[in-house]
């Protein structure tokens, strides 16, 4: 006697399978739109980088100076004992330029210092931009290889530091500096770091 042959199970047919390929973008597309509207809506800043660092020791940094300028370079035991901003910035940052009449404005204040991590820059062009512009510096160290913008976790420049007298991170702000900026956000920080011993 003969068994009846075996039936083996189908899958989706081609028409399923035409739908389902249809569908697994617009769903990926939808679930993406959701989660930026999310964001949107949620009313935080985005220009805001949340940075682990905050409240951590600087990183260990030792840069020599920018060649040319009778400056120390940046050693991360300069920090103790004072508050001291650290700015990330190089002569081909666009924003750098703009932000710059800023921090000599803020180097006039004398109750903090300016150090300048010189990132990824030529020494003749950083020291032009200097000359052009001003240095509101009390020191610079030159990264040239960006190894110490990561180990600060530097997304790009500029980006600005508040390293208390402890030596610990203290505020972050990313981008240009702007008179807004120095006003509602870096200069509360200064006067926090200040304040606290």
């Amino acid at each position: 006697m003969n068994a009846a042959p075996e039936t083996l199970p189908t899958g989706a047919g081609p028409k399923q399978k035409r739908t389902l390929l249809v569908l697994i973008p617009f769903l990926v597309f939808a679930g993406l739109a959701i989660l930026f509207l999310a964001q949107l809506l949620s009313g935080r800043d985005a220009s805001v980088v949340p940075s682990a660092l905050i409240g951590s020791p600087a990183p260990q940094t030792d840069l020599p100076p920018l060649e040319g300028l009778n400056l120390p370079g940046l050693s991360s035991a300069d920090f103790a004992g004072k508050v001291t901003l650290v700015n990330v910035w190089a002569s081909w940052c666009a924003p750098c330029r703009e932000e710059h009449p800023m921090l000599i404005r803020l180097s006039q204040d004398k109750r903090f210092s300016i150090a300048g991590l010189n990132y990824k820059d030529k020494p003749e062009n950083a020291r032009r931009f200097l000359g052009e512009l001003g240095n509101p510096y009390t020191a610079i160290g030159v990264d040239h290889a960006g190894r110490a913008a990561i180990n600060w976790g530097v997304y790009g420049v500029p980006e600005t530091y508040v390293v208390g007298r402890d030596g610990k991170i203290l505020h972050r702000h990313v981008g240009p500096l702007s008179p807004d900026a120095i006003r509602d956000d870096l200069m509360p920080a200064i006067e926090k770091a200040l304040a606290s011993s």
